[in-house]
């Protein structure tokens, strides 16, 4: 009986050190023009209603693009007051026949919810390279685990737009193609690990605006 009733003790000690900072401030608005810093923002000292407050998400994006899909961010350099909160939002449209292709979010985990179309979506294992894939129709969602590749295409006759979520308020973004082509690494130095030629290392790079 007495071990029964240390339990709640010990954990309230355990969580009392992570309510307590919780508790320091209800929230701290990202003072943008100061700069981020390695440990974050510095707070705002003067906030409203509008830092808490956003519409970019409202006007769909431009998919007259290369992968006919663009992604629209709500992260904190966009929406200061989602600073120290641990959350942040996006819009992803996607158009006939476009493709998100593969990419991470270092800092966050992604969820994502389909408002129109239909489309595939697929993350792949870190361990194992197992890919889970599902198809998703409007009112559908899915999640993406921290750091892990993903991507999503829309397979409809409409264009597809979703709605996400992310669990941090900054999480990154890395396209892979981008990451691997659009820089100045030399052509030769690409087709190595990618087992590419030199045409067509050269073609990807002008394609996605790196130097040969």
């Amino acid at each position: 009986m007495a071990n029964a009733m240390l339990i709640p003790v010990i954990l309230s000690f355990l969580i009392l050190p992570f309510s307590a900072m919780a508790l320091t401030q209800d929230f701290c608005v990202a003072d943008l023009p100061r700069g981020d810093t390695p440990a974050g923002y510095s707070c705002k000292a003067h906030v409203s209603a509008d830092d808490f407050y956003y519409n970019g998400l409202a006007v769909a994006g431009n998919t007259n693009n290369l992968f006919k899909a663009t992604f629209t961010p709500a992260s904190v350099n966009q929406f200061p007051g989602v600073n120290g909160l641990g959350i942040s939002a996006a819009r992803v449209d996607i158009g006939v026949g476009g493709v998100v292709p593969p990419h991470t979010h270092p800092a966050a985990t992604e969820l994502i919810f389909v408002t129109e179309g239909t489309i595939v979506a697929a993350f792949i294992s870190s361990d194992s390279n197992t890919v889970y894939t599902k198809t998703l129709n409007k009112g559908d969602i899915m999640v993406f685990p921290q750091g892990l590749l993903h991507y999503q295409y829309n397979i409809g006759a409409s264009p597809a737009v979703l709605l996400v979520a992310f669990s941090g308020p900054n999480p990154g973004l890395q396209f892979i193609a981008f990451a691997v082509f659009g820089n100045n690494l030399p052509s030769d130095v690409v087709k190595k690990p990618t087992f590419l030629n030199d045409a067509q290392v050269k073609n990807f790079k002008m394609m996605l605006g790196g130097t040969a």
